[in-house]
């Protein structure tokens, strides 16, 4: 039996593979759903479970993963054009416990300001001037809510900082957080935050994290832990070249600027004014005004673009 042999990115619509399959969508959420997965059309499910699928309809069809697309594109990047980039840090941890806080003293401005709860309900990203450089930071929601946005968060980025209050110590969505940083296979800088209170006990938390496997160096391990507080802003130049530090010893940050901008849409939604507006953090390339866009099954054009500072650009 010659099976037909198709190659899928680590995940998938519903929709996308409905159409690789040359399925009904319908059979195959009805399928999802036998398998105990409610899922819709846009719902993206992973590699291992689309197999699962497939083999499970009894398809004359083998999956494989795009690896080689990646690996060519790597090449691309790394030619004579390739320039330095700065690192992408996501900024993950329990609710409560000062991402967004941190993340404010930082960049000096408010990113929260208005938001119910205090909860971060947008990912959002940001570039932020360093002594060190440049460093872009994405503010990923601290809700258990946005879990899987969390997920998006830390595989679009080269690092994660892992903000823990040294006065809470480690917490379910702290264990959360790092685990889909550890999925994304990411470089881990851990933040112990708020250690201007007195209830801080920032050995706790570097005895509670060793149990997860991420050892501090100071006991021979080989995680950065750095004492921080985003009232007082002790500790922050600390963090920063612990992040820049660990970014030049454990990755090869280049990438051609003189191509068609790749990269990853992170969250999007519908502007009565303007309509359809995305988030995006380019990886490599330039994306200018009228350029075509394609995520997954949705494609348009261009119409505009505006920073994080809320000024209109052109590319």
């Amino acid at each position: 039996m010659n099976e037909k042999v198709l190659l899928i990115a680590d995940s998938i619509t519903v929709g996308e593979l409905a159409d690789v399959l040359n399925l009904p969508v319908t059979t195959l959420i009805g399928e999802l759903f036998k398998n105990g997965i409610a899922s819709t059309l846009n719902q993206r499910i992973d590699f291992d479970t689309a197999t699962l699928i497939v083999e499970e309809l009894g398809l004359e069809v083998e999956l494989q993963k795009k690896e080689a697309a990646a690996t060519e594109r790597r090449a691309h990047e790394l030619t004579d054009k390739a320039v330095a980039r700065p690192p992408i840090v996501a900024v993950m941890g329990h609710v409560d416990h000062g991402k967004t806080s941190l993340l404010d003293y930082i960049r000096r401005a408010k990113v929260a300001a208005g938001e119910a709860g205090g909860i971060t309900q947008h990912i959002g990203a940001y570039h932020v001037e360093t002594e060190r450089g440049m460093v872009t930071f994405l503010d990923t929601p601290g809700h258990a809510a946005f879990t899987a946005m969390r997920a998006r968060g830390a595989k679009s980025t080269d690092l994660a900082i892992l903000v823990v209050a040294a006065d809470d110590g480690v917490m379910p969505q702290t264990i959360e957080a790092l685990n889909h940083a550890q999925a994304a296979d990411v470089p881990i800088v851990v933040a112990v935050n708020k250690i201007d209170k007195e209830s801080a006990d920032p050995v706790r938390v570097r005895g509670q994290l060793s149990e997860f496997g991420l050892v501090p160096e100071e006991y021979g391990g080989d995680t950065q832990f750095v004492d921080v507080s985003a009232i007082t802003g002790a500790g922050l130049d600390e963090l920063l070249a612990s992040i820049v530090l660990t970014a030049d010893a454990a990755l090869d940050l280049r990438a051609n600027p003189d191509m068609p901008a790749q990269g990853v849409a992170i969250e999007a939604h519908l502007d009565k004014g303007r309509g359809p507006v995305t988030t995006v953090l380019v990886h490599r390339g330039t994306l200018r005004i009228g350029d075509s866009i394609v995520a997954g099954s949705a494609h348009g054009r261009v119409r505009a673009l505006i920073n994080e500072q809320g000024e209109n650009v052109t590319e």
